[in-house]
């Protein structure tokens, strides 16, 4: 006879968020103190009720539940009120896309961030972050954010484009991306387009800021048809238009919605990450410290990181890890349902709105005790959690999981350790902390920092005993984009 006890099935509870006003729902509270009104939210369950202005919307607040939405896309699809603004930056491209056109834009798209390709892309990386940060002086101020925003342009354009877009063209898509992330979150947390129809000056800026991003993109399009062919997504793009390989053909319009998603998600997500980085590090000297003590270890000659130096590089791995954690740039994100269905003993119609966020997950003091404090040696090789990893998700989980998320560990990796080597950001005098603005993308976003030239340990020397770099290294394993926690160092 079988005496196996049979596994006992999870007790999920679910609640409504209080605070209810008329027409805007919790819009007051999600724009005015956004994050603290998630925190607020697992209070009242696992599930829980909240407004988006007039309508109903489910907060996923527990990481099992969150796995249970993206782990079957074909019942939580792309959708609802954030993916619908998206779609008018977008369009139809790999991120807004529903799932029946899903798969065939993600095989075109991802030879281009294939682990291969990504080591090919590590001197690009680091000769941008050292362009970006050689005119920079001892003793000066340095506007981080917008110093972020030029170094990941300037990289995901010549990905996407071969050469760099110009300064001029890259500083406008620096400008019209903070006015247009902005207005995109006001219209997702207050889906009421009646508002954002009169002719303010807010409504006017996100109108011209879109407007002149769809330009820039059909410009750079049209100058290559005009030119040679190339190797980089824009030509295998032309390509697929062409119908080659017996595959059908793709639009222009496919073209410049694939071309406008990755090089807006490319940069800003990216330089958000690394200014948050910054951030912290200066906020905590012995973090800071560990950081150095590596760099100074694995790159003693001051020479920039190389795709072998990867591994070797623990502690900063560890950085960009923790900062995903405590400051990741994707904060929020809906799904909507495409048949009634059950989640968490809750009778959900076709069409409802389903949120996660990684904030709440990441900020949630039963995966990660002391939640607020920044610490990278939270994911040192063994000391991750499988609750930790399950809980982790910067670039979201199962097959809508983020294309370019080896791409972007590695180029945040590169980047930190290619301007930390060189230089050091400190705080202003006198400078708050502040919490960060959340827009459709979370991370600080009018940081300016001091510059400080950087002694190096000189080469040779040991690094102390518990720095990381004196430690055994584990090798971070090729990332399964169907999983979720995958960008911690020494998961297993």
């Amino acid at each position: 006879m079988n005496r196996a006890v049979p596994e006992q099935k999870r007790t999920w509870t679910t609640g409504t968020a209080p605070g209810i006003f008329p027409l805007i729902g919790h819009g007051i509270a999600f724009y005015r103190r956004p994050l603290a009104f998630l925190n607020s939210l697992p209070a009242h369950g696992d599930l829980v009720e909240i407004r988006l202005g007039p309508q109903r919307a489910w907060m996923v607040c527990h990481p099992e539940l969150t796995h249970e939405v993206l782990m079957d896309p074909h019942t939580f699809d792309k959708g609802g009120p954030l993916y619908d603004r998206l779609g008018s930056l977008m369009g139809d491209g790999l991120v807004t896309c529903r799932q029946p056109t899903h798969r065939d834009k993600r095989r075109l798209l991802q030879p281009a961030f294939r682990p291969s390709h990504v080591a090919a892309y590590t001197d690009l990386v680091t000769e941008e972050a050292e362009s970006v940060c050689e005119a920079w002086q001892a003793g000066g101020t340095v506007p981080v954010t917008e110093a972020m925003m030029t170094l990941t342009t300037r990289v995901i354009s010549r990905v996407l484009l071969s050469d760099s877009l110009d300064d001029t063209t890259t500083a406008e898509v620096r400008d019209c991306l903070a006015d247009v992330v902005r207005g995109l979150f006001l219209r997702t947390v207050v889906p009421v387009d009646v508002l954002f129809r009169v002719p303010t000056p807010a409504n006017r800026r996100y109108r011209r800021a879109l407007s002149r991003l769809h330009a820039i993109i059909d410009t750079a399009i049209a100058r290559r048809r005009l030119g040679a062919d190339r190797d980089d997504v824009l030509g295998a793009l032309l390509a697929a238009a062409r119908g080659t390989d017996g595959a059908a053909a793709i639009t222009d319009q496919e073209i410049h919605d694939h071309l406008i998603t990755l090089l807006l998600t490319g940069a800003e997500t990216s330089a958000l990450a690394l200014a948050a980085a910054f951030s912290l590090l200066a906020r905590n000297p012995e973090a800071e410290r560990r950081l150095h003590a590596e760099l100074d270890a694995v790159l003693p000659d001051g020479r920039p990181p190389g795709p072998d130096d990867l591994p070797r590089l623990v502690q900063t791995r560890c950085v960009v890890s923790e900062t995903l954690r405590h400051s990741s740039p994707g904060w929020l994100f809906t799904r909507v349902t495409t048949r009634a269905t059950e989640l968490a003993g809750c009778r959900l119609p076709a069409g409802a709105t389903v949120l996660y966020s990684p904030y709440l997950l990441h900020h949630d003091p039963s995966w990660f005790p002391d939640p607020e404090r920044f610490d990278p040696d939270r994911w040192l090789p063994g000391r991750p959690t499988t609750a930790q990893r399950r809980a982790t998700m910067p670039f979201s989980a199962g097959n809508r999981k983020c294309l370019g998320d080896e791409f972007a560990m590695v180029e945040v990796t590169l980047a930190l350790a290619t301007i930390a080597g060189r230089r050091r950001l400190r705080h202003l005098p006198g400078a708050a902390e502040q919490t960060p603005r959340p827009a459709i993308t979370l991370g600080p976003r009018s940081l300016v920092m001091a510059c400080e030239a950087r002694s190096r340990m000189p080469s040779g020397a040991t690094p102390r005993a518990d720095s990381p770099a004196s430690r055994a290294v584990a090798t971070p394993r090729a990332s399964d984009s169907r999983t979720a926690g995958d960008h911690v160092v020494g998961n297993t």
